[in-house]
């Protein structure tokens, strides 16, 4: 009988403590909705203050913090901004004539995307006299200040300006405002180039599941994109569809070229980083995977689930990302990452080089008295090999994302530049040129800026007086119009 009353007592007190456990969840549950409630009346339009949102989302808001770190680093990747130019010098002659060959880094987190816009050389060095030679345009994709500042002056007259005009505007790094509605915190679209680009293929965005809106907001910048002549209108290249080919031909047809080659003289197409294009052709995505399943797993802390916002590499996170669908183990899963990207990677290498010496080849014959005529067929062969190439190499992602896809990309880029060689051998022939064509010395990123003509202790000279007396008046005058939190 006394067995029994123990009996009867445990399991009152496991049901007591259960209820109580139900209890203290349903009071957290309680209190974290009235907060997202609070929210919905506090938070104003357009409020690019990261910071006004973190006092009501306070989670996700310390997540995103965390991409502040740099300390991550994979086989093929980091969170720091390493300096890819001088891990493969060969694209400092890739980009000969256009702003990448000064400097190109790894990206780092969110939190930095002001910094790094701001930092490297590409934007140049404005002074008071003096503007970027860069469009505002270039902002676009930094800041939640950006959909503020479209709201304000109007999105064509924000295109317009030059990107230091806006210095002291665009001063907060990508975050809530870029992808949420302050009133319901439902995803949300705020760049005017992926609806636009929705509406011209018949589509409507508002139409899209939330599942779809999960790897939509992040397509609102890792995309493709070309600013339009004269305006700077951004406008993605998506008319004709998203594979390389039909990018390619959407820009054969509007006639355009990013910049012409300063050593070979070909028109070349510039890719930005279309890593949602690429994403869409891979494995994960036919599966109905979205970006931010791998990228912002869910996370639980004290009984309630949100989203993570320590946006990077799934491997930083592989339990949380990939083991959720995936039952192998981590060592197995990341092995299988490193493979398919052991052979994009080593394609894109060799393309690298042989894309290095076409170009100079090409510069051999135009010394020796080629015409534009006959040239004219090489350079489109330059043109096509370089502009796969480099689809792949700006999306950071597509490796992985979709291999098979990137190593037939890389593939035609092979073939188009080996043809391109071939022809030119024979038009060194028929040319009966008796010189030799010798490849130059570019096995340092020093070496190949030198060659392409680059003063970069100049460049680097300018920046560094453009950061020690321009940039500290951006910001005092950000803080003085109240577009920064300051501290008290």
């Amino acid at each position: 009988m006394k067995k029994k009353n123990w009996l009867i007592v445990g399991i009152l007190a496991v049901v007591t403590f259960l209820l109580g456990m139900l209890a203290n969840s349903i009071m957290g549950r309680k209190a974290e909705a009235q907060i997202i409630s609070r929210a919905n009346t506090d938070i104003k339009d357009f409020e690019a203050r990261n910071e006004i949102w973190g006092e009501y989302y306070q989670r996700e808001y310390q997540s995103w913090l965390q991409t502040a770190d740099t300390t991550f680093r994979a086989k093929y990747m980091s969170s720091d901004n390493d300096d890819l130019l001088a891990e493969r010098p060969e694209m400092v002659i890739l980009w000969a004539g256009y702003a990448f060959s000064k400097d190109y880094t790894a990206p780092r987190g969110h939190m930095h995307a002001v910094a790094d816009v701001t930092h490297t050389l590409r934007t140049g060095s404005p002074t008071d006299s003096t503007h970027s030679p860069q469009p505002s345009t270039c902002w676009t994709c930094k800041s939640p200040d950006v959909p503020r500042m479209m709201n304000k002056i109007g999105i064509e007259n924000y295109y317009k300006g030059h990107w230091d005009d806006l210095g002291s505007e665009i001063v907060n790094p990508i975050g809530c405002a870029n992808c949420h509605d302050p009133k319901t915190m439902n995803l949300t679209i705020t760049q005017p180039a992926l609806v636009e680009a929705f509406n011209r293929q018949g589509k409507d965005i508002t139409k899209a599941t939330h599942q779809e809106m999960r790897s939509l907001v992040c397509a609102q910048c890792h995309v493709e994109y070309y600013f339009k002549k004269e305006s700077n209108y951004l406008t993605f290249p998506w008319d004709h569809g998203k594979k390389v080919e039909d990018v390619e031909k959407f820009y054969d047809n509007v006639g355009w070229t990013d910049f012409v080659h300063k050593v070979s003289r070909t028109p070349i197409l510039k890719a930005q980083h279309p890593d949602y294009e690429i994403f869409q052709l891979g494995i994960h995505a036919q599966r109905g995977v979205s970006c931010s399943d791998c990228h912002m797993p869910y996370k639980t802390e004290g009984g309630v689930k949100y989203t993570d916002h320590h946006i990077s590499s799934p491997l930083r996170n592989v339990n949380a990302s990939c083991q959720v669908c995936h039952r192998q183990p981590e060592e197995e899963l990341i092995k299988n990452v490193y493979e398919r990207q052991d052979y994009v990677f080593t394609l894109r290498n060799r393309l690298e080089k042989q894309l290095a010496k076409v170009h100079f080849q090409a510069k051999f014959l135009w010394d020796n008295g080629a015409t534009e005529e006959q040239m004219k067929p090489i350079l489109d062969l330059i043109r096509k090999s370089q502009w796969r190439w480099d689809f792949i190499t700006a999306s950071h992602g597509a490796a992985f994302h979709a291999p098979i896809e990137s190593q037939k990309v890389l593939g035609d880029g092979m073939f188009y530049a080996m043809q391109a060689e071939s022809d030119m051998n024979g038009l060194t022939d028929k040319l009966k040129i008796t010189a030799k064509f010798e490849m130059p010395d570019i096995s340092t990123k020093a070496k190949a800026q030198a060659i392409i003509g680059l003063d970069m202790e100049k460049e680097e000279a300018n920046k560094k007086q453009f950061m020690k007396t321009i940039v500290p008046k951006w910001i005092k005058e950000a803080k003085e119009k109240g577009n920064l939190v300051t501290q008290k």
